[in-house]
């Protein structure tokens, strides 16, 4: 990741700040920055997991794309089991 930051500021509930506070306190980060930015990071992350799933999940659903899973699975399959064979000698 770049080390260059740019300042964002943002309005977060009292709770959230305390929690946030607290974690410092035991040391969960070297900074409130770096910890925020992880648990950012976390959640885009997820974020974009879900997606690739729903969009993996539509195309399931999608007969063409499955068509062609099928047959490109078929023309892989013997040199598949001939690299297996090898693989097991």
């Amino acid at each position: 990741m770049n080390n260059k930051t740019k300042k964002a500021t943002f309005n977060l509930h009292p709770t959230v700040l305390s929690d946030l506070e607290k974690a410092m306190a035991e040391g969960a980060a070297t900074s409130k920055n770096a910890l925020v930015e992880r648990a950012l990071i976390k959640e885009l992350e997820e974020l974009k997991r879900k997606k690739r799933e729903a969009q993996w999940q539509q195309a399931a659903r999608d007969s063409l794309f499955m068509n062609d899973i099928a047959e490109i699975e078929a023309d892989f399959k013997e040199p598949d089991a001939e690299t297996a064979e090898r693989l097991d000698s």
